[in-house]
């Protein structure tokens, strides 16, 4: 070694005056980062202290204050380190079943164009919700809130081999949605994480087959995996598309959608598509017992009168509280359900406009044929302020089509339409996941099609025609039995003589909510003790606590590998130390009830005394001081119940 590095040595060890001064002054940090390889709270950083919990904390307060994410913008939020690892597990749980389908994972760019959401219809009608905007070159973007354009085009652009399919790619990948009122955390935000699997088949038969794979594997990972109570629901397919759909609900407080279950047979739906049964007039009603409601289309064109025997004395309604809005709007498609005083419009529509306004009567089911006429006659039809109008609107004397509908909000104890005896229960739920049997509704806009052999075809047709002659032995929900045809969308006849011919793709399109399953679990679970989490999902399974000062760190770590360790009899358990040595055990005990471990080991007096852990399962009520060698089987016995 030169001099020169000898004197450089020399004052590289030696003590800076100025250091020594600081520190004698200044307090220096006990944090130690340790790289052993056991997962430690010393290193993970898990800000879940400094902020106090409010009177009326919810869910979402508290995975604020366990530090699993905050909020940097109006439904924009980070994830913390412990928020990311729930969510990386429950994508690796995601990963697992999509690869049991036969499913490759791909990932497409978030921003697409508006000319492709021009081309499916759909830019128009949810135009209001996108983040739209333009690259210098003045050309329209949007970030996708899904991807069904985008995947169509790619594959009708990739694919030209019938022998491809069934293709099924999937991606798990950020989303974008311009929400108008943002809400509840993680449940409605704008920035979001979700799963969208996209299925293509050359038969609807075909589709339909897939569908139901990818029902059950829904199923395995809702309630099998994570031991959720979830309601699979009929559903409208709304600006998606398609002719089946099902969606897969939590019950909760703060859903947003009501659900109707049987409590008989197995209907259950959303209440966009639900229907109850059917009541006939039970008694004679006056025209004085008989309300209105009035509505009005969002062109202001048509007027809309709904009578119902109710106890308001006849006196009109705008409340859309008391109409089942969706089912008024297989008669009205285009009735503006959000207006609460839509009289007041009609008023607004005559004086503006010299047209004549049509009117439209709709009569629930219960209101007597009799009666119906009687309002007829009593000319209750329009409001006394606009008599005056009368001759600008032509009416009739009630919709016949109306006459044998219940066209009031389904309640608690209506009756089943499936079943005779079964009543119906309305639950608040939220969605985690939805199911979509596309069919031709994207393929067909984007010419996106497959050459096909005829012979197949043929083949497939003949089997479905089998099946159909034994439909009494298939259940009578089964969409492939009960698929009228299951024959292919032909893009064109076929020349004569030809061995193949061009079909459109039968598409599927399922989601899963993957941040706000996130946030309706924590809600789902959550105690004022703090969260809970399936242990499938939760950023570690079990936490060992101690007193840095009095329990040796060598004999934490022991306990720590025991639980990790891959046993035969035994999983490993994912495991955590709280090794931080400035908080006592209440506050760490405290700290691992909020956080919401599934299973806490704790290495207390009796730990010290006699070498056994107390173990606690909140969810399971279970506190119990367990002996070494039964430690890893205690664990995993708890484990497997949640």
């Amino acid at each position: 070694m030169s001099s020169n590095m000898r004197v450089l040595a020399a004052r590289l060890t030696r003590p800076c005056a100025r250091i020594q001064q600081s520190t004698s002054t200044a307090t220096i940090s006990k944090r130690a980062l340790h790289v052993d390889g056991r997962a430690r709270l010393t290193t993970q950083w898990a800000p879940s202290g400094g902020i106090a919990a409010s009177v009326d904390e919810d869910a979402h307060g508290k995975l604020i204050r366990a530090g699993f994410l905050r909020q940097t913008h109006s439904g924009i939020f980070h994830l913390l380190p412990f928020g990311l690892r729930v969510q990386e597990k429950l994508t690796r749980l995601i990963d697992r079943y999509m690869q049991g389908l036969g499913a490759s994972k791909l990932q497409m760019s978030a921003i697409s164009s508006e000319a492709l959401w021009e081309q499916s219809g759909r830019l128009s009608k949810t135009g209001s919700e996108l983040f739209r905007f333009e690259d210098r070159k003045e050309s329209r973007f949007l970030l996708s809130p899904t991807h069904e354009e985008e995947i169509t085009s790619l594959v009708a652009s990739s694919v030209s081999s019938y022998k491809t399919l069934p293709l099924r790619l999937y991606q798990i990948t950020a989303k974008y949605r311009d929400e108008l009122r943002p809400r509840q955390g993680l449940l409605r935000g704008r920035d979001f994480s979700m799963k969208d699997l996209y299925t293509f088949d050359f038969t609807a038969a075909r589709a339909l087959q897939t569908y139901e794979s990818v029902r059950e594997a829904y199923s395995k990972i809702f309630v099998d995996e994570m031991k959720l109570p979830i309601l699979v629901a009929e559903a409208s397919s709304g600006d998606i598309g398609g002719d089946l759909s099902h969606e897969y609900h939590i019950p909760t407080p703060l859903g947003e959608d009501n659900v109707m279950s049987c409590s008989s047979c197995g209907y259950v739906a959303n209440e966009e598509v639900a229907t109850s049964r059917t009541v006939e007039p039970t008694r004679d009603v006056g025209p004085d017992e008989v309300s209105v409601w009035r509505g009005i289309s969002k062109d202001r064109k048509t007027f809309v009168n709904v009578w119902y025997v109710g106890d308001e004395g006849g006196e009109p309604s705008s409340s859309s509280s008391i109409v089942n809005v969706h089912t008024l709007k297989q008669f009205v498609p285009e009735l503006d359900a959000s207006l609460e005083h839509a009289a007041s419009h009609w008023a607004l529509a005559l004086e503006s406009s010299v047209e004549t306004m049509r009117l439209v009567n709709l009569f629930d089911s219960r209101v007597p044929g009799k009666t119906r006429h009687d309002i007829h006659n009593s000319k209750r039809f329009v409001p006394p302020e606009l008599k005056k109008y009368m001759g600008r609107i032509s009416y009739a004397k009630h919709s016949r089509a109306s006459s044998n509908v219940n066209l009031l909000r389904i309640h608690d104890g209506d009756g089943c339409p499936r079943c005779p005896s079964g009543t119906l229960t309305v639950q608040k739920a939220i969605e985690l996941g939805h199911t979509f049997h596309l069919g031709t509704r994207y393929s067909e806009l984007m010419n996106a099609s497959i050459n096909v052999p005829k012979k197949l075809l043929v083949e497939e047709a003949a089997e479905i025609k089998e099946t159909a002659n034994g439909e009494a032995q298939h259940p009578v929900d089964d969409p492939v039995s009960a698929s009228p045809t299951g024959t292919a969308a032909v893009v064109a006849p076929a020349p004569e003589g030809s061995t193949s011919v061009h079909v459109y793709y039968q598409m599927g399109c399922h989601g899963i909510g993957v941040s706000r399953i996130i946030g309706a679990v924590a809600n789902h679970l959550v105690d004022k003790r703090g969260l809970n989490w399936p242990r499938v999902i939760a950023p570690y399974e079990a936490i060992v606590v101690y007193v840095t000062k009095q329990t040796d760190p060598e004999e934490a770590n022991m306990v720590h590998d025991l639980l990790q360790k891959e046993e035969q009899e035994h999983a490993p358990v994912d495991t955590i130390l709280d090794d931080r040595p400035d908080f006592s055990i209440g506050w760490k005990l405290n700290d691992a009830d909020l956080v919401g471990y599934p299973v806490v080991v704790v290495l207390g007096r009796e730990w010290r005394t006699s070498k056994k852990a107390e173990v606690q399962c909140r969810r399971l009520d279970f506190k119990q001081n367990v002996p070494l060698d039964e430690l890893k089987s205690c664990v995993s016995g708890l484990l497997s119940k949640l």
